[in-house]
């Protein structure tokens, strides 16, 4: 997972204090909301009835202001791009399909960008943690793109792509939603041979999709990787205590309740913004552990997080049926380690909240070559903390196959074999 705030303590420590958070929050945007004064304007808005007031179930937001707002965020990018929206089929309400069990038969489709590079150039997808899109790779394309074909994606029910009803009632059909969807973009795009790279929760979309179809993945690249931990594994003592008090069966409720971040976002309207601007500039500012966001930069991250975030809720809602209270993995992917069959480099921030000892364990039971690099200077999202750094840990990992340059074959330096 993505959307969070930094913090150094492990999981314990931060649900010990998230139901704090979630009431002030409240409370704050409560208070806001007594106050102002001003006009929204609406751009959509329920019809339904709500205990909300309806100043607070506006919601300021489209696929137009999501693919608008993304333009203007990859305006800081320097080489030009494509943007598409892949077809991936159509199909009844009532289809087997995952992604086709929605109240409309609409075609849907995956937000795409694919940034301009030397001929014969190998490809690099990339695929975004939860919580996030495929923007926020913005300060990665123009290095990358100067060794690879890049492609970025948004996952089907996030940003720009097709937000269809959620109706995944298991972790098995939550994870066919996005590897399925995944391979029907492939399909589309006619790809194959290419570098798979998934930050997060994207992570372990991409590595139980190599799983899946390793004959179409040259290498993997897992960036903070959700996945390697389990609750038999990993629950620790002060998580039991945690869960057994008040607090922590109301934030298991929530949790079971598929309660989201966004949801706080979209439930509190014309207020959601600020919400999002405190976030973005606490994560990638006072809090960051590397290069800060230019205020430039700030402004536009912010305004385009807000667009993805505050749109239907869709893919978020596999939030529950991938993972179990404390953000433990309901199927790890410790237990295929036996059956990897793609090359695979792990990339975690030095400072990253997913532990790189999960990815160690598992390369004790890998058969192919694996390696575990940490970027200085970077927390779970090293590619905004230490952009250069992680630059160097991706050409690193693909060196095999990228032109040779002298001392190649040496980690650079800085950065950190585990």
């Amino acid at each position: 997972m993505s959307f969070r705030l930094p913090h150094r303590h492990r999981w314990s420590n931060l649900l010990a204090t998230m139901s704090e958070e979630l009431s002030a929050a409240a409370a704050t945007a409560a208070a806001a909301a007594a106050a102002t004064t001003s006009t929204t304007t609406v751009v959509t808005k329920t019809s339904t009835k709500s205990l909300w007031p309806n100043v607070l179930r506006w919601i300021p937001t489209s696929t137009d202001h999501i693919i608008a707002s993304e333009k203007r965020l990859l305006s800081l990018v320097k080489t030009p791009y494509k943007q598409e929206h892949v077809n991936i089929g159509s199909g009844p309400p009532g289809s087997k399909v995952r992604w086709f069990r929605s109240t409309s038969d609409d075609d849907r489709f995956i937000n795409t960008v694919t940034f301009d590079s030397k001929e014969d150039s190998p490809t690099l997808v990339m695929i975004h943690g939860y919580g996030a899109s495929q923007g926020f790779f913005f300060r990665n394309f123009d290095a990358l793109s100067k060794h690879f074909r890049v492609i970025a994606i948004d996952q089907l029910g996030w940003g720009g792509s097709s937000r269809p009803d959620f109706t995944c009632k298991s972790t098995e059909e939550t994870e066919a939603w996005f590897i399925d969807s995944f391979e029907e973009w492939r399909r589309s795009k006619n790809l194959s041979n290419f570098v798979l790279l998934g930050h997060s929760f994207g992570g372990y979309v991409a590595a139980k999709y190599a799983l899946k179809h390793p004959e179409h993945i040259k290498h993997l690249i897992l960036v903070g990787s959700a996945g390697f931990t389990s609750e038999e594994d990993s629950k620790s003592e002060r998580i039991v205590r945690f869960a057994a008090t008040w607090k922590g069966a109301v934030i298991k409720h929530l949790w079971e309740s598929n309660f989201t971040p966004m949801k706080l976002i979209r439930g509190f309207g014309p207020f959601g913004p600020n919400m999002v601007r405190k976030y973005t500039t606490a994560r990638f500012g006072a809090y960051s552990t590397g290069q800060v966001l230019t205020a430039e930069e700030s402004r536009l991250l912010t305004d385009y997080v807000y667009h993805t975030l505050a749109a239907k809720a869709s893919g978020e809602l596999c939030l529950k049926y991938i993972f179990a209270f404390g953000a433990f993995t309901r199927v790890p992917l410790l237990k295929s380690a036996s059956e990897w069959k793609v090359p695979t480099t792990f990339i975690y921030g030095h400072d990253d909240w997913m532990s790189y000892e999960g990815a160690q364990e598992a390369r004790k039971y890998m058969k192919v070559p694996c390696e575990i690099i940490r970027v200085p200077q970077g927390g779970h999202f090293s590619f905004i903390d230490n952009p250069t750094g992680f630059h160097n840990a991706v050409l690193y990992g693909c060196r095999r196959f990228l032109p040779r340059e002298q001392d190649s074959d040496s980690l650079p330096e800085g950065l950190i074999s585990a």
